[in-house]
């Protein structure tokens, strides 16, 4: 029984050392191979292709096309900047003319109203130099001077009605813009820069100075 199992013994062992023969040439030819394979794949790598001409042309087209957007930009930004202040420019003007037109409605006529006033004046001095007991007596006189101040009267109106109203500052602070002083002179318990007479009354028209206030002053 003993020498049995050793002939058998010996008969699988050069079979097994086959086995592991084949088995380890075949692990070292798979080895071999890839080892193989990697390097050719390392030699035969294509080596980076160079940008064709259309393509350099397309890259410098693009890039020129960028320049072209930045400049375009920037003269968008002037001309815009050049609109916003040509409407500022409009707009002021147009503000200028407005005030000028309505001024022109306003203060028109100064120049008639200051005829007037000479008119004014000489019928107010008419009236004044009328002596109170004549008209007692006198009814042509009366009557006379009844027209003159009647008319006096309705003169007054026109001014008022066009925006002519009269300055007589008496009693009040000299202001040269509205005055005109003729002389000082001083005065018991007038302060310095008081109106104390009015020689001839002033006008003004919607505010405007047209006729200056003839004045006397305390000093």
């Amino acid at each position: 029984m003993a020498s049995t199992c050793l002939r058998v013994s010996q008969g699988l062992i050069p079979s097994f050392r086959g086995i592991v023969r084949r088995k380890y040439l075949s692990a070292n030819s798979v080895g071999a191979l890839r080892s193989v394979s990697t390097s050719a794949d390392e030699k035969t790598a294509p080596p980076p292709a160079e940008p064709s001409v259309n393509e350099k042309k397309l890259s410098s087209e693009i890039e020129s096309l960028s320049k072209d957007v930045e400049t375009f930009k920037e003269k968008i930004s002037d001309l815009d900047d050049k609109y916003k202040r040509s409407l500022a420019d409009t707009e002021n003007m147009r503000k200028r003319l407005t005030k000028q037109i309505e001024d022109a409605k306003l203060f028109g006529i100064q120049g008639f109203c200051k005829d007037l006033l000479t008119v004014s004046d000489i019928l107010q001095k008419a009236t004044e130099c009328v002596p109170a007991e004549e008209l007692k007596t006198n009814s042509s006189l009366k009557n006379l001077y009844e027209g003159l101040t009647m008319t006096e009267a309705e003169l007054q109106k026109v001014f008022k009605r066009h925006g002519l109203v009269p300055v007589s500052p008496l009693g009040e602070k000299f202001n040269p813009n509205h005055h005109e002083a003729l002389f000082e002179q001083p005065v018991e318990g007038k302060e310095p820069g008081t109106v104390i007479a009015v020689t001839k009354i002033g006008y003004k028209l919607h505010e405007r100075i047209v006729r200056p206030a003839m004045v006397g002053v305390a000093k």
